[in-house]
């Protein structure tokens, strides 16, 4: 199950970030992603030990904890994709197709000519697509 999912600008500001669980929850899913920035930034900085090739955006796993798995995801312009799920045995394959939408969805909100580039996005277009990609991997309880 999909628990929270984050967009982080190049700059390690938070542009989005929602969690699918009790609202007790929601701090320590954004700790959990403020976390794996740091992880992020080690695989991006070192690339001959993390193993992803230069061109790859999809960074895998970036660490698991004792209740969630966190994913990661780099686009070109350097804005970072969180996914942390609660299943421990999530598919790489499955991982993907779910960022690449994701992106998609992301790339839609950023080309509204109202969004300032940099800030965060309160788009609700972009919140309901959002709520239906993490719906439609049937990796959701909401």
């Amino acid at each position: 199950m999909i628990v929270c999912v984050a967009v982080v600008g190049h700059q390690n500001n938070p542009l989005y970030i929602q969690s699918f669980t009790e609202a007790d929850d929601a701090l320590k899913l954004h700790h959990i992603v403020h976390c794996s920035l740091d992880v992020v930034d080690e695989r991006v900085n070192n690339p001959k030990k993390s193993g992803p090739t230069l061109n790859e955006t999809f960074l895998g796993l970036l660490y698991p904890t004792e209740n969630y798995k966190v994913y990661g995801y780099l686009t070109n312009t350097k804005v970072k994709f969180i996914l942390v799920t609660t299943d421990l045995d999530v598919r790489d394959v499955d991982v993907r197709n779910f960022f690449r939408r994701f992106h998609a969805a992301y790339v839609d909100a950023v080309s509204n000519p109202f969004h300032v580039p940099g800030k965060k996005i309160t788009s609700r277009t972009f919140a309901e697509r959002v709520s239906n990609i993490v719906k439609s991997f049937g990796l959701s309880s909401t």
